[in-house]
């Protein structure tokens, strides 16, 4: 248990996922014992974000939620379908617009689909002036071709899971993007360049998430299962901080504080 009494805010959790269901008061309650006392359930479509909405209505006290289409995604998008999104953006606890973005890497919606949804995500950000909750994965140079001429315009915006190359992020930060690190930090395999770049984002733009269920922290040792929760959120904050020259406590409540400004809490 966290006996710190520090404050933790998760702001990419899949709850909807349906490995959590039925378990969604135990993972709540065993993220809170950690001190997770907020976290954000991340909507990929629009029957996902009704369902992330459904979830802060059953525990207004912990959780938010985000409302949009992901780059997986994307072939459902349609003008009806965006106007369901639209709408649900009015409902109290529903903080951001997203997940939205683009994804080279598999191409489960088509790069012109992709396109077309994220285009009409940036364009209801900005008539909205709600924060942006962006995914990007291998699509970086036209990520940035279509947000760059539209900086002065955009929300709080927030790259979340947070990958790439130094130059990748030199080019966020640039752009007064807030950097979401998951425990993708704590994986050796692929997540070893994050130790040096981590130091790097400006503490008033770094924030923390686990992507549950995916993403299990790999230097945890947990071998039961593979499901990762937000309890273990602590954890990637303390695998950030030994990477960083600020004390930890000073870290964890300069992410919480930022989490709740980019959220409007």
């Amino acid at each position: 248990m966290n006996t710190l009494k520090n404050k933790y805010f998760d702001i990419g959790a899949n709850l909807t996922h349906s490995s959590f269901e039925g378990d969604e008061e135990i993972i709540i309650n065993l993220a809170n014992q950690e001190g997770v006392e907020r976290l954000s359930v991340t909507g990929s479509n629009l029957e996902e974000s009704i369902k992330a909405y459904e979830l802060v209505k059953a525990f207004p006290d912990h959780l938010i939620s985000t409302a949009g289409i992901h780059p997986h995604e994307a072939k459902q998008y349609s003008r009806s379908s965006f106007t369901e999104i639209r709408d649900l953006l009015t409902a109290n606890g529903v903080n951001a617009i997203g997940e939205t973005g683009l994804d080279f890497h598999r191409n489960f919606s088509s790069p012109t689909q992709q396109i077309k949804s994220f285009e009409a995500h940036i364009e209801l950000a900005i008539d909205t002036s709600m924060p942006l909750f962006l995914h990007e994965r291998e699509a970086h140079d036209k990520f940035i071709e279509m947000l760059k001429p539209l900086k002065n315009d955009l929300p709080k915006t927030v790259v979340h899971c947070f990958t790439g190359n130094e130059s990748e992020l030199q080019a966020y930060i640039d752009m007064d993007f807030y950097i979401g690190i998951t425990g993708w930090i704590c994986d050796e395999r692929r997540g070893k360049h994050l130790e040096d770049l981590v130091s790097l984002i400006p503490l008033n733009k770094l924030m923390v998430e686990t992507d549950a269920p995916y993403l299990l922290p790999r230097d945890m040792g947990i071998k039961k299962s593979s499901r990762n929760e937000p309890r273990y959120l602590p954890h990637i904050v303390n695998k950030i901080s030994s990477h960083r020259e600020e004390e930890l406590e000073v870290i964890t409540s300069s992410i919480y504080l930022n989490s709740l400004d980019f959220f409007k809490l």
